[in-house]
């Protein structure tokens, strides 16, 4: 499963969360990051939006080697 989504940094929401629920669930998790995220339990601090050309090629990557079977988004 590809998960196009931002990372945070506390690890209970964004692609960590995501990885988790895939892995938990049997599947494999790929990823592309589309923004990094400084938060806690107490909110978000900072955003930082990857580039929409780094995104793209973070899918082309999955799509050309790996291939895949189903798509989770999150924070675009």
């Amino acid at each position: 499963m590809l998960i196009i989504a931002g990372s945070d940094s506390g690890g209970g929401a964004g692609i960590q969360a995501d990885i988790k629920t895939v892995t938990m669930l049997g599947g494999h998790a790929m990823t592309a990051i589309t923004a990094i995220t400084a938060q806690n339990t107490l909110g978000v601090q900072a955003v930082l939006p990857v580039p929409t050309e780094m995104v793209i090629a973070q899918i082309e990557s999955c799509v050309s080697d790996i291939g895949i079977d189903a798509v989770k988004i999150g924070m675009i």
